[in-house]
């Protein structure tokens, strides 16, 4: 079965968050299950010239985007056995950033035709288009509307997975008439219409044939008016095709075992070698040198959704509990602000970078012995995934994949992972890394715990079988 994943970002090649992990890891396990996948992206300046470089140019065609006849270029590069199409406008993506220009409603226009156009410029066909996050969202609105008539279309099933509701892609009105070819008749609530403007994350859940998001627990919790974002009744309305399947990580990408930034590789097994990446990360740092003192982190961005300003809160009595902490992000001003001077009031214990450094990220995963990740709300997460890999103990809210990956520890059955609290406040938090640090205090119980959490399976082996039911599914139905 042929597979084709349309993605604005997918690793190595270009990365802005999670979306991209996804989009370079599960095609490799979805391979190794027999499928033929392939990659199709935009050919964004900031991808590196070692990759440009071995890129062929095997298609150029225009595009047309309502008046407009544009240029598109498709690059062919295979990497790790994978195929990927790279559509190349320099106009539209030769840019010192992905996201965030005055026309984003134009580019991933731009971007969504190019996909479809591609398909016969190409010859290839797809049994399914995997189509993810709001960039991609017009896609399967588009091919049901506009090229289920043309020869190779008609059997294309589509799935969308929602990665983060929060951001949908919504444009004027002009977008969907000027640039989409699409008239009045799609401007309604039923359709294309949200609160005056287009949506192309609704696009996508109205027109695909299959919607998926990242866990479980986030499925059922977008369908209420709390977490839904304003598309809550269009997935209560979809919700026999909506699936949550977790996010897994590349265990090649992230092992401790031979991981190239890491001071000394490790396993469950060898956990002494694991003191020395904390020592390495506390000097780098330029935090005390000291193994007994317990270290916590955060690998995230700074802003309400990842409860930052819950931490900031009660950071003095985080600091109280004789912690060190450790902060790698960037974000709102506010918080980048707020633990630069925490930095200052307290060299001893806290250091923060401003930014994203990603050998900085695996060394503090393989240093920390506790990751704190309080959201507000979490379709997923990876940093959960990554630290329990490295053997660092999280510290959770329970919202989304979060609630899926990690149960509270109870000593007495030896059940759980980590720590959790489920009340967005401070001080339930507080209270949940003071019970964390009783036990780290404990070294035979925190040391099993640690062990435990590095022994535990979150690749994408199962993530990838769920998907290859809803493939194989999908598929026979058409």
């Amino acid at each position: 079965m042929k597979i084709l994943f349309a993605v604005s970002e997918c690793v190595p090649f270009i990365k802005s968050g999670g979306l991209a992990d996804v989009a370079g890891a599960l095609p490799k396990e979805l391979q190794k299950l027999g499928f033929d996948v392939r990659v199709i992206l935009p050919k964004y300046a900031l991808i590196r010239d070692e990759y440009k470089n071995k890129m062929k140019k095997t298609a150029e065609f225009t595009v047309q985007l309502g008046w407009r006849n544009q240029y598109c270029g498709i690059d062919e590069l295979e990497h790790e056995g994978i195929v990927y199409y790279f559509i190349d406008n320099q106009y539209y993506f030769f840019r010192n950033q992905m996201y965030g220009d005055y026309d984003d409603g134009e580019k991933f226009s731009f971007f969504n035709r190019a996909v479809l156009e591609s398909l016969g410029e190409l010859g290839y066909f797809p049994d399914i288009i995997h189509c993810h996050d709001w960039h991609a969202g017009m896609i399967p609105f588009l091919l049901r509307e506009q090229y289920r008539h043309r020869e190779g279309y008609p059997g294309i099933r589509t799935v969308f997975t929602i990665h983060n509701l929060q951001f949908q892609g919504i444009f004027p009105k002009e977008v969907m008439n000027d640039l989409l070819g699409l008239d009045d008749r799609y401007f309604n609530p039923g359709q294309l219409e949200y609160f005056g403007n287009i949506n192309f994350m609704k696009a996508a859940l109205i027109a695909s044939d299959k919607i998926t998001t990242v866990s479980p627990t986030y499925r059922e919790e977008i369908k209420t008016a709390y977490f839904g974002e304003g598309l809550d009744g269009v997935l209560r309305m979809r919700s026999n095709d909506l699936e949550g399947i977790v996010n897994g990580i590349d265990y090649e990408l992230y092992n401790p075992e031979n991981d190239p930034f890491l001071a000394a590789p490790f396993s469950a097994g060898n956990m002494e070698a694991r003191l020395e990446n904390k020592r390495s990360i506390q000097e780098q740092f330029g935090l005390p040198m000291d193994g007994g003192t317990p270290l916590m982190a955060m690998v995230t961005r700074l802003t309400k959704q990842k409860g930052v300003e819950l931490v900031r809160g009660v950071f003095h009595e985080i600091m109280a509990t004789g912690v060190q902490l450790i902060v790698l992000g960037t974000g709102d001003r506010e918080f980048e602000y707020f633990f630069n001077q925490m930095s200052s009031q307290y060299p001893e214990q806290c250091r923060a970078f401003i930014g994203f450094d990603e050998s900085f990220a695996h060394r503090i995963y393989a240093g920390a012995d506790l990751f704190l990740m309080p959201s507000k709300f979490e379709p997923c997460g990876l940093s959960q995934l990554i630290a329990m890999r490295y053997g660092a103990v999280p510290i959770v809210r329970e919202t989304g994949g979060l609630n899926d990956t990690v149960k509270s520890y109870d000593e007495s059955s030896g059940y759980g992972n980590g720590f959790t609290f489920t009340n967005f406040n401070a001080h339930d938090m507080l209270f949940t890394i003071e019970r964390a640090l009783s036990y780290y205090r404990r070294p035979v119980v925190w040391n099993r715990l640690t062990e435990k959490i590095m022994d535990m399976d979150f690749s994408w082996s199962q993530s990838a079988t769920r998907y290859e039911q809803l493939y194989t599914e999908l598929n026979n139905k058409g």
